[in-house]
């Protein structure tokens, strides 16, 4: 729903900026077939919600710069407060915005009440979030920077401007995106939206950002370069751009060989089979413990598929919610009594006798397609018992990152 909200929004920036019914498709057309869009339109992660708030204050602008009616920065800002809820990489964003108008004609807005009240606005609605990071060390920060170097570290942020024509952006879109920033640059009412492209973009290189972090920026470049070139052939476009669907969206059967060539290239594809399966296992193994044993076990798990699986799929079949170090897991804590009993995933054989006195192998997660992701490293599943240090010691060690 958030990306078909982003696509009906990207045909409406058109709209408003003077486009007719074939620049406002052409423009859909172009963040429809935007991997990194297609990719959100498959899974349930931030980067929807992420992509949705950003197009959407591009919305609002258009609107502005149409009506030069002030109020609409009272949408502005609550997007923008939107936006902190759901990932700080806004704050770019933000800076370009804050650049623009502080570099073009709507400083003039700088003496208008709304422009303040939709600040005000903003920091409402993220406050709740800020509240919460202030009592709780801002624990994201420190997942931040655990991400930014893990990912500096893997290579992941070296391709930033190859993944703009690769991923953020479609490639056979190039031209209409390239257009969208000429036109951006030279007209003047425009200009506002060349600031929130070019800001953000220096920010994310100087930072070393993920390519993808860009890819909301295209909507109003492609909503712009779609009303300054609305003669393209739409019916080219979109067929041509129907290529990168295969590679983001998982379409094709896992023993296919389309699937085997696609998961080559997302490899997200792999980690999205085999959820419910492992759930079974894990049900038939708890369900194997004595009712007096259960009354006092845990589901540990090693990673966030793992314990989301195990919380998606296991309430029906009688499991207790999984417990994990990773991420906001480690927060929830073990429970209340500590169990004596732990059902553990994802862990590897020196881990298990590293912690645990008593430990068996019960069962391995099944891999019914026989694909090579993250569970098939370790595949083994674990009763454990006697856990060699005291359960706050022990969980102070295992909160990680992922």
């Amino acid at each position: 729903m958030a990306q078909a909200i982003v696509i009906l929004l990207t045909a409406l920036i058109a709209k408003h900026l003077g486009g007719d019914a074939k620049a406002q498709w052409i423009a859909a057309v172009c963040v429809a077939i935007s991997p990194v869009s297609l990719s959100a339109n498959a899974l349930f992660q931030y980067v929807s919600f992420d992509f949705l708030w950003w197009v959407l204050v591009c919305y609002f602008m258009a609107r502005l710069i149409e009506s030069d009616d002030p109020r609409w920065w009272l949408g502005i800002g609550a997007a923008i407060g939107l936006g902190v809820l759901t990932k700080y990489t806004i704050a770019f964003f933000v800076a370009g915005l804050v650049a623009g108008v502080l570099a073009t004609d709507l400083r003039r807005h700088l003496h208008s009440r709304w422009l303040w009240i939709g600040a005000a606005i903003s920091v409402a609605v993220a406050l709740p979030n800020l509240i919460w990071q202030a009592t709780h060390g801002f624990v994201t920060l420190e997942f931040l920077r655990f991400i930014h170097a893990r990912d500096v570290r893997i290579g992941r942020t070296k391709d930033f401007f190859l993944d703009q024509i690769l991923d953020s952006a479609n490639p056979f879109t190039l031209p209409v995106w390239i257009v969208g920033v000429i036109t951006a640059v030279r007209v003047k009412r425009l200009r506002i939206f060349a600031w929130m492209w070019f800001v953000p973009m220096a920010l994310f290189i100087i930072a070393q950002g993920r390519g993808y972090y860009s890819a909301p920026l295209y909507s109003m470049l492609f909503a712009i370069g779609a009303v300054t070139s609305a003669n393209a052939a739409l019916f080219i476009l979109f067929a041509l751009g129907l290529v990168a669907v295969p590679f983001n969206v998982p379409l094709a059967p896992p023993t296919s060989r389309l699937f085997r060539v696609a998961s080559n290239v997302n490899h997200d594809f792999a980690e999205e089979f085999g959820w419910p399966e492992m759930t079974g296992e894990v049900v038939r193994i708890w369900s194997a413990l004595p009712p007096d044993e259960r009354a006092h076990a845990a589901i540990l798990c090693a990673n966030y598929g793992e314990a989301g699986a195990i919380d998606r799929y296991g309430p029906e079949h009688g499991l207790p919610p999984a417990i994990s170090g990773i991420n906001s897991f480690w927060a929830r804590g073990y429970g209340n009594p500590p169990p004596q009993t732990v059902i553990v995933l994802g862990h590897s054989r020196s881990w298990i006798e590293q912690h645990f006195a008593d430990s068996r192998v019960a069962g391995r997660i099944p891999n019914p397609y026989n694909l090579a992701n993250e569970e098939s490293e370790r595949p083994d599943i674990w009763i454990c018992r006697g856990l060699k240090e005291p359960w706050p010691e022990f969980w102070q060690k295992q909160r990680s990152f992922g």
